[in-house]
């Protein structure tokens, strides 16, 4: 748990996957879902929950969320040996709240391993631990974004490379998604979760 509950402040910058608030004269960069990209909308204020994730013991991840459920997701698929933030962020960002929580209730394997770096043995130790401590996660979380055709491509491939992916696989795999399966640009996180079947 993080000793910093929650950061309110100007918003300095935003993509897909990260955001800077200003608070006091400080930028803190946090890492964030789509989820909360898309809940952050237009805002200039926002206040974001904070929950921080030691890489190494002197590297502190810092990950912002919109709303406390969302952390407490991501709290709960850290708990899971061989589950990191950035994988609990990628599922976030790959699946919506309900589809996660329903995947492991119902042990859908496969919908997990659908997700970039979740493999079978994983995916099989999420829904051993977690299954049946889903509770309010099964809400109706929704991701709604709408915006210009190379705006939200542009953003869906920072939010991509951003997620480490190299730039060329990854605008390999938005080109796939738009022209091959006929994926809307219409909404950021359809685009990128699309492009995520595709590496």
């Amino acid at each position: 748990m993080s000793l910093i509950n929650y950061i309110k402040g100007h918003i300095t910058s935003k993509n897909p996957a990260h955001v800077i608030i200003e608070s006091e004269g400080v930028g803190y960069g946090l890492l964030i879902s789509l989820y909360t990209y898309s809940k952050l909308g237009e805002q200039k204020e926002a206040q974001l929950f904070i929950e921080s994730v030691y890489v190494r013991d002197d590297n502190p991840r810092f990950y912002g969320f919109f709303d406390e459920e969302e952390r407490e997701l991501f709290r709960k698929l850290i708990s899971v040996s061989g589950v990191g933030g950035a994988s609990a962020l990628l599922m976030l960002s790959s699946l919506s709240a309900p589809e996660i929580a329903g995947a492991i209730n119902t042990a859908n394997v496969a919908m997990l391993k659908s997700i970039k770096g979740i493999g079978d043995k994983t995916a099989q130790r999420i829904v051993v631990d977690l299954k049946g401590k889903m509770g309010k996660h099964e809400g109706g979380i929704s991701q709604i974004l709408t915006n210009s055709y190379n705006k939200n491509k542009d953003e869906a491939l920072l939010a991509l490379v951003t997620l480490g992916f190299p730039k060329i696989s990854a605008e390999r795999a938005l080109e796939k998604a738009i022209k091959q399966q006929g994926v809307s640009t219409e909404n950021v996180e359809v685009l990128i979760k699309s492009a995520l079947k595709n590496f």
